[in-house]
């Protein structure tokens, strides 16, 4: 009894762990799309800001409270567009403040020559005026407009004659702690961002490669590629065998040993079990290798010659495994991945009746990080890639970090958006210019006034490489309306590589 108790504790701690990742995953992919991380943003570090200036406020008396209605619209166009003119920290200290010495002057000058009556605060209207013209007639010529500092220079029309030098002392501090509170951000996290949040920055470099098919080899090459671009990167060869007596065989590699353990149909330990150089025949006076053996050993040749390759070519380091599918692929692949320590896997394009194989389907369903490669030539380098993208979001960006990967610092990437005949352009160009900001490396967008089938039929033959997203996203009924883009590019002669990434 007590152990069944206990079974159901672990397993319910189980589930209670498996939901907490997968919401920990789901919340880091939402604050992977810059929008949500700025507005996050904002509202941790706007609110934090006043705190810190409400702090100080209170330990200086003289400190005006006047000031936290500009300081905290100021603080808003600093953090809701880090990458405006009008998010420039000096801009934001020097507005804030000149707009409140303009205040100052324009109160000084109505008080002395101008005899229009005040309102009911007591204001002179002309003051209002002079102290709003005064301010943009400074910040325009010195390039410092901000929207906040003709706040501070109507606000100063109600300073006391004993607290206008507080005032503008006040904003000026409050402004400057604002000021380096926001660098600190921006510079530590904000365009930090990919290596904190996108998981491909760091990872998706141990990459398995099921060689399966006639362009095994070109996809094998174009996962050594991704790996080759971070330091720890690997590539694991796969072949899976299906022969009867193999399938019942556990099969361990590396590049320089076979070990081949036999088990009976029980899974009882081993009959028997033989270690043997790889492309060593052994003693031909004692060999008594086995017909399944002798194939199993052309396999293992035929991997070695791709490691080889990919060693020399790449520099990656290059494990070979043989395993048994046990009557499904995919599944093994998926086991495989886990045991070897892989993270992407990269596996050649299948098609059936004009779909996807259940092989593939069954990978895009897993929870690991998936690249599917349709190679239409005997290409191995790919320096010229394009990124259809629909919007931001993980996918995008896992696609523009491997584009980067493949095309190298001499290479070109290109990343588009099709907005249609009535699409907004101006919003589909800052959506591609938040994509791209956190990547190094050069970068054409476009955005062109069409369907993503027409357009990439007209221009992929002038790139490498189209690497596309797997639309998984998508509902059973959308992908009977319409298909998925990669399932509508068959007449494209260009590589094509699907890219998706994996769900707890």
């Amino acid at each position: 009894m007590l152990d069944q108790l206990r079974k159901r504790l672990h397993a319910a701690a189980r589930r209670l762990r498996r939901v907490e990742r997968r919401e920990l995953q789901d919340f880091r992919r939402w604050a992977e799309v810059t929008e949500n991380l700025v507005h996050l943003s904002m509202l941790v570090f706007v609110p934090l800001a006043i705190v810190l200036v409400t702090t100080l406020a209170n330990a200086v008396p003289r400190l005006s409270f006047l000031l936290f209605p500009p300081l905290a619209a100021g603080s808003y166009t600093l953090f809701v567009d880090p990458t405006s003119k009008y998010s420039d920290p000096k801009r934001f200290v020097a507005g804030l403040t000149i707009g409140a010495v303009c205040g100052l002057g324009a109160l000084a000058v109505s008080n002395s020559y101008l005899s229009a009556p005040g309102g009911q605060f007591g204001v002179n209207a002309l003051g209002a005026g002079l102290a709003v013209f005064a301010t943009g007639v400074v910040t325009w010529p010195l390039d410092i407009e901000e929207p906040s500092s003709y706040s501070t220079a109507l606000l100063a029309l109600l300073v006391e004659p004993n607290q206008r030098a507080a005032f503008v002392a006040s904003i000026f501090a409050a402004s400057l702690l604002v000021a380096v509170l926001f660098v600190i951000w921006r510079e530590q996290f904000y365009e930090q961002r990919a290596t904190y949040l996108y998981e491909s920055m760091s990872g998706d470099d141990h990459v398995l490669v099921p060689m399966r098919g006639d362009s095994a080899g070109q996809t094998a090459m174009l996962g050594a590629r991704l790996a080759a671009a971070h330091e720890a990167g690997k590539v694991v060869l796969l072949d899976m065998v299906s022969d009867a007596d193999a399938a019942a065989t556990q099969q361990s590699l590396t590049r320089d040993t076979i070990q081949l353990d036999i088990r009976s149909e029980n899974g009882s330990e081993p009959a028997s079990t033989e270690t043997r150089p790889i492309g060593d025949g052994g003693d031909p006076a004692t060999a008594t290798a086995s017909p399944e053996q002798t194939d199993l050993e052309a396999e293992i040749d035929w991997l070695e010659t791709h490691a080889d390759r990919i060693e020399t070519r790449t520099g990656v380091s290059c494990q070979v495994v043989v395993a048994s599918d046990n009557g499904s692929p995919a599944k093994t692949t998926l086991q495989t991945a886990v045991e070897t320590n892989c993270d992407l896997v990269v596996a050649p394009y299948e098609s059936q009746h004009g779909a996807l194989t259940p092989y593939l389907q069954r990978l895009f369903r897993s929870e690991s990080d998936v690249v599917v490669h349709r190679s239409r030539s005997d290409r191995t380098r790919w320096k010229q890639v394009i990124v259809p993208v629909r919007t931001v979001s993980d996918v995008a960006h896992n696609m523009v970090d491997f584009a980067t990967r493949l095309a190298g610092r001499s290479g070109r990437v290109a990343v588009a958006t099709c907005i249609g005949s009535r699409g907004d352009r101006r919003r589909a160009e800052e959506m591609l210019a938040d994509l791209i900001e956190p990547y190094e490396g050069a970068f054409e967008t476009r955005v062109p006034r069409t369907d993503i089938q027409t357009f990439l039929s007209d221009t992929a033959s002038q790139y490498d490489l189209v690497m596309i997203g797997a639309s998984r996203d998508r509902s059973k009924a959308s992908r009977f309306i319409s298909p998925p883009t990669f399932e509508r590019l068959e007449d494209v002669e260009t590589d094509v590589a699907i890219v998706d990434r994996g769900r707890p």
